[in-house]
């Protein structure tokens, strides 16, 4: 194989000397165990044993250390690991090999011996030596044993600069199988670069600083207006040790460009500060700010000379707005609200000018739409990935990560084998190891390839790296510290360098979008609940004498709506979401009439009052109180059936609104009162109640018989007073005394034809 072949005219290696010698025997010992395992004629066929790992897969040999990862000629190399017996017999005789070379040519062959599980002869590496050996007397089935070997690395006989396969391998004999054999193997890589080479690679390393929403619309009625979170988990990931804390600890000593998402610094600025975190029905005051203080302090520092990247305010999901939101009305002007926001949001709290030039769909994955949804919220740049954006053409070599794609925008390709090689579980110290190695083994045979044709590569490692995640991405750049074959660069240089005129710039279809990454999308009525919450916030604004309250929080909550971490959580992006909604409808209810009963009205006109309610902190204004009445003959300032007045309340206050009335004949009206705002747009529920108009009530009619009953009682007196007089002085002469002068007769008038005045209100 090309892997194993010699090159013409050049002395072989003590690897490949030892290849040759030891090919035959190795080849042969199978064989041998092959002939004399042949069952003798007519014996019966053993019985079928029970599954269990068998041969080079044997024994599980996990590599937890190499080190130094990139050794030079003067050091010792030392590997450490752990060997498990899965096999159901105990292992006589246990040698633990040390094995190289050897040298692999090309990104491929990289590839090619990572994926390979069991031994194979010929090809795998072969042993260093016997003085170089860990032996262990038993290995019995189900236990573990650690290991540790330890060569002089020029005792590897390494040759030529370039990627070696190294390996780890355990013989022994068990009572089945009683000749030594290879139980089990482990491979790595071993790049070999002893001096600095004269075309090196430029590498950007992006570095991620995004977590999930934490944060509610919600804030408190105090001055400061305390913010109030979901959960406290986000204090979980800024303490020592957590997720966050390890990417800003490890990152301030890497050549790295830090992409950060706006809303998680102002998250953690709002948790330096009072707090509030939702417990059940109820909240709990944050005492997590002294975290909250130093991990900013701590980033402020470390990035006062580096290059950042801003990307839109809670890093909106590109691609589920490309293709299940820019549709719904609206969905668009939020994207390019998160991206006005970002660059103000980073100076005010990092006080560094960040790029806000780059938009970053999930996993590098673009179409066109994706595409054309981040260009119209500003962004110029588009970091994708080689597994998204395949070449075209058979390029020998890894081409440059810039490319032009059309309307002045430039995709920056990402290289998918060194960006994926993090994704996976990162805790375990083997898994660790074989990618830091691999990393280091891609990036020097990527160099190799053109090593005349300097080229400028992209790392876009997961977006939210676990603690785990980010210790192994630092230890494989700790692995280039030595620049011998790369050389650190940025992302906005990056974005920079000459194309390669050779390297693919035509879109994938949209047909090629995985679909992996479709099925998590924002499915399309995420975008229409926010457009019903933005309908109502608007509408709310409008009546606020401090807008400004109730704006900021509540927009930032609809960009978190948005944000790529609900990827695969349709359910708490749900929650979210009617979080939200309830919240403000909530709020816009807090400015309500107050519920009338029925009116009766005694005369031909009266004043009707209606009660508006303000339980909000803030005042409200600009709203406009609309009365209308199911009857002609009920009509509001002479002038019909409607009638409006202006409502302006101060917060915490209740503000009584009359309207002069008029009616021409006794009966019943039905009246509707509602809010408006001043362009005309519904507030609130509306409210009915009845208007009785009686001209004459019972209790008039009631007054004026007491009062003409009083009359009549009156004249009696008088009548019967006055006959006693006459009988007296009839008595007393001949009846010819002095007239007495009689009581004046009442001056009642004609009854008035004029109007009534306003009559008494009935109301509850």
């Amino acid at each position: 194989m090309a892997e194993a072949a010699d090159f013409q005219g050049t002395r072989p290696s003590p690897a490949r000397r030892w290849l040759r010698r030891t090919a035959s025997a190795v080849l042969g010992a199978p064989l041998l165990a092959g002939l004399l395992a042949v069952p003798a004629a007519g014996a019966a066929p053993a019985a079928e044993p029970a599954k269990a790992p068998t041969g080079s897969r044997t024994v599980a040999v996990s590599l937890n250390t190499l080190s130094p990862s990139v050794p030079a000629e003067d050091d010792t190399l030392t590997v450490s690991g752990t060997l498990t017996n899965k096999g159901k017999e105990t292992i006589s005789s246990a040698e633990v090999d040390l094995r190289i070379g050897p040298r692999l040519s090309g990104r491929g062959e990289v590839d090619d011996a990572s994926k390979r599980s069991a031994y194979v002869p010929g090809v795998d590496p072969v042993t260093v030596g016997d003085k170089y050996t860990v032996k262990f007397p038993k290995l019995a089935k189900g236990i573990s044993q650690d290991f540790t070997l330890t060569v002089p690395v020029d005792k590897l006989g390494l040759d030529d600069p370039g990627v070696y396969q190294l390996g780890v391998s355990v013989s022994g004999r068990t009572t089945t199988t009683p000749y030594e054999q290879v139980l089990g193997i482990e491979r790595s890589f071993l790049p070999w670069q002893p001096e600095a080479s004269d075309s090196r690679t430029k590498l950007t390393f992006l570095w991620p600083l995004i977590a999930s929403p934490h944060v509610t619309a919600e804030t408190r009625s105090d001055e400061q207006q305390t913010p109030v979170f979901t959960d406290d988990e986000l204090a979980k990931e800024l303490a020592p040790g957590g997720r966050l804390e390890q990417m800003v600890s490890l990152g301030s000593r890497l050549p790295v460009t830090w992409v950060v998402d706006p809303d998680l610094l102002a998250s953690v600025a709002a948790m330096a500060g009072k707090y509030v975190v939702e417990s059940g029905d109820t909240t709990v005051p944050g005492k997590n700010q002294a975290v909250a203080k130093q991990w900013l302090t701590a980033l402020e520092k470390v990035v006062e000379d580096g290059k950042v990247i801003a990307l839109p305010f809670a890093d909106p999901d590109l691609a589920s707005i490309a293709h299940r939101g820019k549709n719904v009305s609206g969905t668009l002007s939020h994207l390019q609200n998160a991206s006005a926001v970002a660059a103000t949001t980073v100076e005010t709290i990092l006080h560094v000018k960040p790029s806000t030039d780059f938009a970053w769909p999930v996993n590098g994955a673009v179409d066109s739409s994706i595409v054309d949804v981040a260009t119209s919220a500003g962004a110029h740049n588009v970091i994708a990935r080689s597994d998204s954006f395949r070449e075209t053409t058979e390029l020998p070599y890894t081409p440059t990560a810039a490319r032009p794609i059309g309307g002045g925008t430039t995709a920056v390709v990402a290289d998918a084998r060194l960006s994926t090689l993090f994704d996976g579980d990162m805790s375990r110290a083997g898994s660790s190891t074989r990618a830091v190695q691999k990393f280091l083994a891609q990036t020097l045979a990527l160099t190799e390839q053109a090593p005349d044709n300097e080229r400028s590569i992209v790392v876009a490692p997961p977006r939210m790296p676990t603690a785990a995640q980010a210790q192994t991405m630092a230890r494989a750049l700790e692995g280039l510290a030595g620049n011998r074959w790369t050389q650190p660069s940025d992302l906005v240089a990056a974005a920079e360098v000459k194309p390669d005129p050779r390297a693919t710039s035509k879109l994938p279809r949209a047909s090629a979008y995985p679909k992996k990454l479709r099925a998590q999308e924002l499915p399309t009525q995420a975008f229409q609940d926010i457009r019903t919450t933005q309908g109502s916030l608007d509408s709310f604004e409008t009546i606020l004498t401090q807008p400004e309250r109730v704006v900021t929080p509540f927009g930032n909550a609809v960009n978190r709506s948005m944000s790529t971490s609900w990827r695969g959580r349709s359910l708490e992006a749900q929650q979210y979401r009617d979080a939200v909604r309830d919240y403000l409808q909530t709020l816009t209810s807090e400015v309500q009439l107050i519920e009338k009963s029925d009116v009766t009205l005694s005369g031909r006109s009266a004043t009707i009052p209606v009660t508006v309610q303000n339980k909000l902190v803030q005042g409200v204004d600009r709203l406009v109180l609309r009365l209308t009445s199911d009857n002609i003959r009920l009509k509001f300032n002479d002038d019909g059936s409607m009638a409006e007045l202006p409502v302006s309340i101060a917060g915490g206050h209740s503000q009584s609104v009359k309207f002069d009335t008029a009616t021409s004949a006794n009966g019943r009206a039905q009246v509707t009162a509602r809010l408006y705002t001043e362009d005309g747009t519904q507030y609130g529920e509306e409210m009915t109640f009845t208007v009785k108009v009686s001209e004459v009530t019972p209790t008039v009619l009631l007054v004026i018989a007491g009062g003409l009953l009083l009359l009549v009682l009156a004249g009696i007196r008088m009548y019967s007073h006055r006959k006693r007089a006459v009988a007296s002085d009839t008595a007393d002469g001949n009846g010819d005394g002095p007239e007495q002068p009689s009581d004046p007769t009442p001056d009642t008038g004609p009854e008035s034809g004029a109007p009534s005045g306003t009559g008494e209100k009935v109301d509850r």
